[in-house]
């Protein structure tokens, strides 16, 4: 019987190997990989690829229907997007193939990915690589204006996944029912208390709700430093202690008093879009824009952020080792690297999510297009936004997680 391996099996087994960065030999595959884009365009066509990716929110499964239609007409493959509930659920599939023996033949031909799932697949040869140099859309990016591009939590992707999206944690409140929203971990502390069951968050492992946690430990530790790099667990108890006793503080405030906590975004918007909470969030300065021009929320949504900055990184595609249709994931890899499908995904109308193409590298017509873009009623400017905070190495974000699931995962 082949094992289900859970997130907590494919995270802890990245942590025991360390999460370093080197990649482990790829066993040798019956089909040719592709050895540039001219090559992967031809045997593409006719592919079925199967895009794993996060199926929560409809704005992002109609965007990647959209896609779905363009590839398949321009490029004759067919795309299926595999809905996921947590990305750990499609690293399983490629680790127990592997585990299997199954070095060619797999069922997740591209997969939405970064953090630790990112640092544990890459750790264990679990991907098809160096990729991004076989991307011609790639001459758009630039590691110099966009670091994280090529850097995972803190993780050098080095090829291995191609940069999606940017992304920023951002709070959004509704101004009809709040005037002055909490700028702090301390302000947020005090509204809660003054207004018990108005705050909440997803519960970790939803990865928002881990950014939640994290962006209050970089908001409260005193020094910031031992988060960029591997955990040293002697160091754990020590250097979390602020966010614990913060959350200790919080929790009998929170929506259902803490004894309960939403399960995804989604879920968050509509209790804030319901009026059963004040503050909700997400990890994309465009969402509440978005949902207030898809009606999902009301009009008088606002974003916010804390003063001292906001966690923010790069969402990234990979292709697994053993895919079935690599070609095929290149080549829809690279669509959306296009200035068409980003200048689509950034629009508040689709989706909102921030692109990682360079603006000084387009042509002169994809610039103006994107400069045409509306920001949206509540998007904040990149000066409103303030500085972002760098991301904490993956093997914290899975001691995090674990520590608050046995505290407070009911």
């Amino acid at each position: 019987m082949t094992r289900h391996w859970t997130r907590r099996d494919v995270v802890v087994a990245g942590l025991a190997a360390g999460f370093g960065t080197a990649v482990l030999p790829l066993a040798a595959r019956a089909d040719a990989p592709p050895r540039d884009y001219e090559s992967a365009l031809a045997a593409a066509r006719g592919q079925v690829v199967y895009f794993n990716a996060w199926g929560g929110d409809q704005r992002i499964n109609d965007f990647i229907s959209w896609v779905a239609g363009a590839v398949s007409t321009r490029f004759g493959v067919t795309l299926h997007h595999v809905k996921l509930t947590d990305t750990a659920e499609a690293v399983s599939r490629v680790l127990a193939g592997k585990i299997a023996g199954e070095t060619d033949g797999g069922g997740v031909d591209l997969i939405w990915i970064n953090g630790e799932n990112f640092a544990a697949m890459k750790k264990q040869g679990l991907l098809f690589g160096p990729m991004i140099q076989l991307l011609p859309n790639m001459k758009f990016v630039d590691p110099k204006t966009k670091p994280t591009v090529l850097s995972d939590f803190t993780v050098p992707t080095d090829g291995y996944e191609s940069p999606w999206g940017m992304a920023q944690l951002v709070f959004f409140y509704d101004s009809a029912r709040l005037t002055q929203p909490p700028r702090s971990p301390a302000a947020l502390l005090e509204f809660a208390t003054a207004n018990p069951g108005r705050f909440t968050f997803p519960a970790p492992p939803d990865f928002v709700g881990s950014t939640v946690l994290k962006q209050f430990l970089l908001s409260l530790a005193p020094d910031r430093r031992p988060f960029d790099r591997l955990l040293d667990p002697a160091l754990f108890d020590t250097a979390t202690t602020p966010l614990w006793d913060y959350l200790a503080a919080l929790a009998p405030h929170l929506w259902r008093g803490g004894k309960s906590y939403p399960t995804s975004t989604t879920a968050l918007r509509q209790l804030l879009n319901d009026g059963e909470i004040d503050i909700s969030m997400a990890f994309n300065p465009g969402d509440a824009s978005s949902a207030i021009a898809q009606g999902l929320l009301p009009e008088t949504v606002r974003s916010f952020v804390f003063d001292g900055g906001m966690i923010g990184n790069t969402h990234f595609v990979a292709v697994p080792f053993n895919a079935n249709a690599k070609a095929g994931a290149l080549v829809v890899a690279d669509f959306l690297l296009s200035p068409e499908a980003q200048l689509r995904k950034e629009d508040p109308n689709v989706w909102g999510d921030p692109t990682v193409l360079d603006m000084a590298l387009l042509p002169p017509e994809a610039r103006a297009a994107f400069a045409q873009l509306p920001r949206g009623i509540a998007t904040l400017s990149p000066r409103e936004l303030g500085p972002v905070l760098p991301e904490l190495h993956p093997s914290w974000m899975v001691a995090i997680e674990a520590r608050w699931t046995q505290l407070y995962g009911h």
